[in-house]
């Protein structure tokens, strides 16, 4: 039988995805399919709240796409596609996970005490993408990049502002940096969960500053794959 394939939902960037990336089909030990969605840019996406109707198509008719290319499950690049998650998953039949912050349930559970969220933007992380994941602010702890001119000016912008190079040392201290002081600021914090599909390449040094559990959409979209293999009876 055939081996089971990503589909991802992309963001229309022309900042490069280096390995690690949710939108690197490199980060991934299987195929992937990618959907580009034109106008999806990150101004659009990365808010507090749905995105506008004509994305919005745009978004469901790549996941179909996706669908009708045979793919075994559906991720995005960017999490705030939370906001999205219940829209597209009824609109095709295989398992869809647009967000790294629908792990959160799992990541409570799994860790109990206090879980951090590591954000492209913490302003735009508001009520309505919290609750789409089903989280409590008050339960969480939320620090940002959008003040990070590393990460801001060449993943924040508008796509044909955004330049064809990123200084990934710049990004890993600057997110080692919010990572650290988010603990120091919360001395409960017993995981981090990586909202932005940019940030996976970094984790490992993350983890290796905090000593914290780090999770994020890359691996959780090896567990969807490795799930319908199962399914299939295909080995793992």
């Amino acid at each position: 039988m055939p081996q089971p394939t990503l589909g991802i939902l992309s963001l229309d960037t022309r900042f490069p995805r280096i390995m690690g990336d949710v939108g690197n089909p490199g980060s991934y030990p299987f195929d992937v399919h990618i959907e580009i969605v034109e106008g999806a840019d990150s101004p659009g996406i990365v808010r507090d709240g749905a995105p506008d109707a004509a994305v919005l198509a745009r978004l469901n008719a790549a996941a179909l796409r996706l669908e009708q290319r045979g793919v075994a499950a559906i991720i995005s690049t960017c999490g705030f596609l939370i906001t999205s998650q219940a829209h597209i998953a009824a609109a095709v039949e295989v398992p869809v996970m647009l967000s790294a912050l629908s792990l959160y349930p799992m990541v409570q559970a799994a860790c109990p005490g206090r879980i951090g969220i590591l954000t492209a933007s913490q302003p735009a992380l508001g009520p309505r993408a919290l609750a789409a994941a089903g989280i409590l602010r008050e339960d969480v702890a939320i620090a940002g990049l959008e003040q990070v001119p590393a990460f801001a000016e060449v993943i924040l912008v508008t796509r044909d502002a955004q330049p064809d190079r990123l200084d990934r040392k710049a990004i890993e201290q600057a997110v080692v940096a919010q990572a650290r002081a988010l603990q120091a600021r919360h001395d409960d914090l017993s995981a981090l969960i990586l909202e932005c599909g940019n940030l996976p390449p970094y984790s490992g040094a993350i983890r290796a500053a905090t000593g914290l559990p780090v999770f994020h959409l890359a691996d959780a979209a090896c567990a969807l794959v490795a799930a319908t293999r199962n399914v299939r009876g295909q080995s793992a």
